[in-house]
């Protein structure tokens, strides 16, 4: 269950963290989720921690750019996209409205990418793979499930995406607010949500399952991560959203899990 060995273009296919404290994640998270480290070196006394679960690739921690932290960038989760051309959606991602941070790039061998800005501010990553999907392993326990989209318009972020990777939408009715879930080729694929925190700008966050709710909350605190709205009950599931010791926001997730 949950095993990878390749992904549909438009489906999220890997996740990784940039934060202040690199070792201290590590640590954080392994103690969590129970993450082994295979620290891959990328240049010069810097390291790409992969994160493992039973020897599979499950997410990555790696340090923060010293230009993030000068701009007061906080620690954060980012999500990969996978698509077959990062070049021809980079492009048209910027005929959509979109920014293109960090135009197309080879990673050595293992893919290429790009960082790209939504028109409405939220930053994602689209992967083209070459010998490296993403993740080995997702939805199982300490692998993430699940990518969320908080907007300031949801027609338009709609339109964006729906466009950009020919996403459609089921809207979500047990929801007291409009919820709508990503469709990718049939498959569940996250979901998009309005975003109500003021001072919080528009973001994708991250779902990682596990077994037991509370039992990941009361070890993520003994850990000094920080619980933002404690557990919350969504019919299939309970979810929260939390932040580990550096202040990097997540969410955990515990119940129905697609294979």
């Amino acid at each position: 269950m949950g095993e990878r060995t390749k992904y549909l273009p438009g489906t999220f296919s890997w996740v990784d963290l940039n934060t202040s404290d690199q070792e201290g994640a590590k640590a954080f998270y392994s103690a969590l989720f129970g993450w082994e480290a295979d620290d891959r070196p990328v240049s010069d006394g810097v390291v790409y921690s992969m994160q493992q679960i039973g020897g599979k690739s499950v997410a990555a921690i790696s340090p923060q750019m010293q230009d993030q932290r000068e701009q007061g960038v906080p620690p954060l989760w980012n999500s990969y996209i996978t698509v077959e051309s990062a070049d021809e959606v980079a492009a048209r991602a910027g005929e959509l409205g979109a920014d293109v941070h960090a135009p197309p790039f080879d990673v050595m061998d293992v893919g290429r990418m790009a960082v790209i800005q939504d028109p409405q501010g939220a930053f994602f990553m689209i992967w083209e793979p070459k010998t490296t999907i993403g993740a080995e392993l997702v939805n199982v326990p300490g692998a993430f499930c699940w990518n969320e989209l908080y907007t300031t318009d949801l027609d338009a972020a709609r339109s964006f995406y729906g466009e950009l990777f020919g996403w459609e939408w089921n809207e979500f009715e047990q929801s007291p607010e409009p919820y709508f879930v990503i469709m990718n080729q049939g498959h569940g694929n996250g979901g998009v949500r309005a975003l109500a925190q003021p001072g919080v700008p528009p973001h994708w966050l991250v779902y990682f399952a596990v077994d037991d709710i509370e039992e990941a909350l009361a070890k993520l605190g003994e850990l000094g991560g920080e619980s933002v709205t404690g557990a919350i009950d969504i019919g299939i599931a309970t979810v929260a959203v939390v932040k580990d010791p550096q202040g990097a926001a997540f969410a955990l997730y515990a119940g129905q899990l697609e294979d």
